[in-house]
């Protein structure tokens, strides 16, 4: 099977390159374009860097045991690297595209800006069958009751050496057949607690929250500028959503699609 790899954080991503490992140790064919730079928060945005027409792109080397796998980093934003897959920019289109594993849960609503999930998404636009892999790395932080706000600076300033790459990947490489299989358009959103393998309790399909873990708030303004800054969501998870599941110790499955119409409204038109 053909599998394209691409993230949000870049292509020096540890998470990167754990996925990358477990879908090739699995038996599949990897490739991985992933932004030369981090382009988290970039949703479906199609940015890109061109020289004299020509998209700037490099092929690389993998570090460790990753090494071997055929990867490229691109001057490009995720979701713009996911369509350049579909046409066949790096090979042959893939059977599956992978997002991830991203630093960070991307669960709830707040999806839609999530650079890891937009890449999923606009690889379904284009007919191809994605999945977008995250690792919730804030939820295990604040459960060691330091405080919402401790948790999130915490966050800020680990070492992705400590984090479980590994139990995220192994979530997500038994779901790759299933996948391949699925109709054209599919995408999964899988997010896994920090956790180690034996300790996630299993895995849950799950609505999204209508909220995400975080959200911006102003800090500070005056005529003429703003300053912006991230604050910790204090509401109560509902029940069988993905950050209540994720607080639970558990992994979270959604199915998503890209922006469709809804025949539920009817506009005043003509």
């Amino acid at each position: 099977m053909r599998v394209l790899i691409t993230n949000d954080d870049g292509i020096a991503s540890r998470g990167l390159q754990a996925l990358a490992r477990a879908v090739r140790d699995a038996g599949h064919h990897v490739r991985v374009a992933a932004p030369h730079v981090e382009a988290s928060g970039a949703g479906t945005a199609l940015n890109a860097v061109t020289q004299d027409g020509r998209l700037l792109l490099e092929r690389v080397e993998l570090p460790g045991a990753a090494g071997g796998i055929e990867a490229y980093a691109v001057a490009a934003s995720p979701a713009y690297i996911a369509v350049l897959a579909a046409i066949g920019t790096f090979g042959p289109a893939p059977d599956v595209l992978l997002s991830g594993i991203n630093r960070g849960a991307n669960a709830g609503h707040a999806i839609l800006h999530s650079g890891t999930v937009g890449a999923a998404l606009s690889a379904a636009a284009e007919g191809l069958r994605a999945m977008a892999v995250s690792l919730d790395v804030f939820t295990a932080l604040a459960a060691t009751g330091a405080g919402s706000d401790a948790a999130l600076q915490a966050f800020q300033g680990l070492h992705d050496d400590a984090l479980h790459w590994a139990a995220a990947a192994d979530l997500a490489v038994p779901l790759v057949p299933w996948l391949s299989a699925a109709p054209p358009g599919t995408v999964l959103n899988l997010n896994a607690p920090d956790l180690p393998r034996e300790r996630i309790r299993g895995l849950r399909r799950a609505t999204p929250a209508p909220f995400g873990q975080v959200q911006m708030a102003v800090a500070e303004s005056g005529r003429d500028f703003a300053r912006i800054t991230v604050a910790v969501r204090e509401d109560e998870r509902p029940p069988g959503t993905d950050l209540a599941l994720l607080a639970e110790g558990y992994a979270t499955l959604t199915a998503i699609r890209p922006p469709a119409e809804d025949p539920s409204v009817t506009p005043p038109v003509d």
